[in-house]
């Protein structure tokens, strides 16, 4: 997942990810995330990257991008947007238990599970926690959050593992 704040030009960290790693492109504002979007997707696509657009169905769609991530505020839109992009990958965000009941999603982001820059106030939910939410959830849930490789191995159990600073 990008981050405006600590890694404000993304493609050199999306580039040296391998084949098949799905990005999550996260831009608040929204000129800055289409143009990322027109920079980063074309130079991902052609490393078999798969690109989904955080918050902005309209720009996944008008890129073609593979898909959207929304917020656990517009979970429940996942519906919608499956209905017009029957083939998009859809994921949402979820930060308690409630958050993971995104039927029409094809994935839920769990976080924080540890303490993390990207949100430094919000309060960690540990591994212990997160992995009985996730067993919980009705859709595979991928941990995000202070994951790194020093406490990736707590978190058995989870679809995947997402990360920010383990990449930078």
């Amino acid at each position: 997942m990008t981050d405006d704040v600590r890694a404000p030009e993304p493609l050199p960290t999306i580039l040296s990810l391998p084949r098949g790693s799905l990005v999550i492109l996260r831009a608040r504002d929204a000129s800055r995330r289409a143009a990322l979007a027109a920079a980063i997707f074309p130079r991902a696509r052609a490393r078999g990257l798969i690109l989904l657009i955080a918050d902005d169905p309209k720009l996944a769609a008008r890129l073609g991008a593979h898909g959207v991530h929304l917020p656990q505020a517009r979970a429940r839109q996942a519906g919608h947007w499956r209905v017009l992009h029957p083939h998009w990958i859809i994921t949402v965000a979820a930060h308690s238990l409630r958050g993971l009941a995104a039927g029409a999603a094809d994935a839920a982001l769990l976080s924080p599970v540890f303490s993390t820059a990207s949100h430094p106030k919000a309060p960690s939910l540990g591994a212990a926690r997160a992995r009985l939410m996730a067993r919980q959830a009705m859709v595979p849930v991928l941990a995000l959050g202070g994951v790194d490789a020093r406490n990736a191995a707590a978190l058995r159990g989870f679809a995947g593992l997402a990360a920010i600073g383990a990449l930078l």
